[in-house]
C-alpha cells in the first residue's frame, strides 16, 4: 500500500495578499497632494474673493468634487465598482429608514463632541467666533439663489467626499498598513488638511469629524448614513452663517 503523499505547510500570507490596495499607490499621491494643492491655495486666495464671484465658487466646487470622485473611480474601477465602494443600494425602504436614523444620532452626538473640542480649544469665546463669522464670510449664501446652489454644494459635499475619504482613503490607507484603526486615522488626517482655508483650529476639529465618520464607515459597512449626516451638516452651516451674516 503506497504511503500518503506529505502535504507541505500552508505558506503565510503577506499583508498584500491579506489586504489589497484598491488603486497603485502612486493613485492615492497624486490624489493626496491635489488636495493639499487646493487646501493651500484657498487658504491664500480666500479674501479676494467677492459676493459677484460667489456661485462661481459654488459651481467650481462642485466641479471640483466631482472631477476627486471620477479620479477616485478611474483608480479602482478594475478591482471595485463604485457601487461596492459606498455599500451597495438600500434593499428595502426599512434599511433606508433605519440609515436616516443612524445619520441623525450621528449628527447628534458628533456636534456634542466637537462642541466640546471647540470649547476645550476656545473657540466659543465671542472674539474667535467673530473672528470664525468673518473668515467662513465668503463662502457663506446671501441670497436665496446663493442658498439654494449652497444646498446643491453640500449635497454634492456629502456624496463626493464620502466616496473620496472614508471609501477611498479609509480603505486604501487600511491596505497599505494592514490595519482598519490605521485607515480611519489617516484618511482623517488627510480629511482635515484638505480644509486649509478654515485655519488650522478648525482643521484638526474637522480631522475629529473625519475620524467619526470613519468609525461610522467601518462599523456600519457603508457610507450612506454618512453621506446623509455630511450632507445635512453642511446644508445647515450654510444656512446658519447666511443668518449671522
Amino acid at each position: 500500500m503506497a504511503s500518503d503523499a506529505q502535504i507541505p505547510p500552508e505558506t503565510p500570507k503577506s499583508p498584500a495578499s491579506r489586504a489589497r490596495l484598491l488603486a497603485p499607490w502612486w493613485h492615492t499621491a497624486i490624489l493626496i497632494a491635489m488636495l493639499l494643492m487646493v487646501s493651500v491655495s484657498g487658504t491664500r486666495g480666500k479674501h479676494a474673493l467677492s459676493d459677484a464671484h460667489k456661485l462661481a465658487l459654488y459651481f467650481w466646487t462642485m466641479t471640483w468634487e466631482w472631477i476627486l470622485t471620477g479620479i477616485v473611480w478611474l483608480g479602482i474601477r478594475k478591482r471595485m465598482r463604485l457601487r461596492d465602494l459606498i455599500g451597495g443600494r438600500w434593499a428595502t425602504m426599512e434599511d433606508f429608514f433605519l440609515d436616516v436614523v443612524f445619520a441623525g444620532a450621528f449628527w447628534g452626538c458628533a456636534m456634542f463632541v466637537l462642541g466640546v473640542g471647540g470649547k476645550l480649544m476656545h473657540l466659543d469665546h465671542p472674539g474667535k467666533f467673530e473672528s470664525l463669522r468673518r473668515q467662513l464670510g465668503f463662502l457663506s449664501p446671501t441670497t436665496n439663489l446663493e442658498l439654494a446652489v449652497w444646498f446643491s454644494v453640500s449635497a454634492t459635499a456629502g456624496f463626493c467626499e464620502e466616496i473620496i475619504f472614508r471609501g477611498y482613503f479609509q480603505q486604501q490607507f487600511a491596505a497599505m498598513t494592514n490595519s482598519t484603526l490605521m485607515g480611519v486615522l489617516l484618511s482623517a488626517i488627510v480629511f482635515g488638511a484638505s480644509h486649509g482655508y478654515e485655519g488650522v483650529a478648525r482643521m484638526i476639529l474637522i480631522a475629529i469629524f473625519g475620524l467619526m465618520f470613519g468609525l461610522l464607515a467601518w462599523w456600519r459597512k457603508s457610507l450612506r448614513a454618512g453621506m446623509m449626516a455630511h450632507a445635512w451638516h453642511d446644508a445647515l452651516s450654510g444656512a446658519l452663517l447666511r443668518a449671522l451674516k
